[in-house]
């Protein structure tokens, strides 16, 4: 009886904390219903990618004025719109993926649409730390991680140049976040997970997400021209690196804030 009792308490937390992931996510979620309306109902009067720059800008507005991000979180998520954004131009100008779509919001082959995307992932991560009470221990200090966030950012543009060395950084990561754990809490419950981990399992599922996106048509890798394919798994490593410079720049914002305060 004491057994099923815990398994029922366990059962309880861990619907609890798909709960609050599932809240953190609403933006993403918004995108990826957006992206699946968008393709199967043509809407009038303006091209896709224009519908979905206004049903990202509008989704925006609402978070902030219900409530749900705050103005300093805002913040966050705009820094990412404009590093997503300068991603996007420089990938699609090397030809690592395209958007075929015509649009009129459109830079340089890239709709503005596409810097939402990433501001999404900096909105769940602010969504979760603020809901799930997150607490870093052992974090590294900020002369470690900002530099190691700027090699890893920077070499999404150098590899095309020079050597792809996301491999040593990987191997870095897991050299300095070792020690490092996140607390979380569920219900008055704290649990911890080794921070590395954490990065392996929101890159994983955000490359999930990407198959998701591109399957409606999000933008298009080059061998999904033809026909659409599942994203390589190599691509796995990729987000993961995205996911944290995320990471690291939330985590140092919060730990700026934190200490000014």
């Amino acid at each position: 009886m004491k057994r099923k009792g815990k398994i029922v308490i366990a059962l309880q937390q861990l619907i609890r904390f798909g709960w609050q992931q599932a809240m953190s996510c609403l933006f993403p979620v918004v995108i990826f219903a957006s992206l699946a309306l968008t393709q199967v109902i043509p809407l009038p009067f303006l091209p896709r990618y224009d519908w979905l720059l206004l049903i990202c800008l509008l989704m925006q507005w609402w978070m902030v004025y219900s409530g749900l991000e705050t103005k300093d979180e805002l913040k966050v998520i705009t820094l990412f719109h404009v590093i997503g954004l300068a991603l996007e131009l420089f990938k699609v100008h090397m030809g690592s993926w395209s958007y075929p779509e015509e649009g009129y919001a459109k830079i340089l082959g890239v709709p503005l649409y596409s810097g939402f995307m990433y501001a999404s992932v900096a909105s769940y991560l602010c969504q979760a730390w603020r809901r799930l009470e997150v607490e870093l221990v052992r974090w590294p200090s900020f002369l470690i991680v900002v530099p190691l966030a700027a090699a890893i950012y920077l070499n999404f543009f150098t590899h095309h140049y020079w050597f792809d060395i996301r491999w040593v950084l990987s191997g870095l990561i897991i050299i300095v976040f070792w020690k490092s754990w996140v607390i979380y809490e569920i219900n008055g419950t704290q649990y911890r997970m080794p921070i590395v981990f954490s990065f392996t399992l929101i890159g994983f599922f955000i490359w999930v997400a990407e198959n998701i996106a591109t399957f409606f048509g999000a933008w298009e890798y080059p061998n999904q021209a033809d026909a659409w394919s599942i994203v390589h798994l190599g691509k796995v490593s990729s987000w993961l690196l995205l996911v944290i410079v995320s990471f690291l720049i939330v985590a140092t914002l919060k730990q700026v804030k934190k200490i000014s305060n």
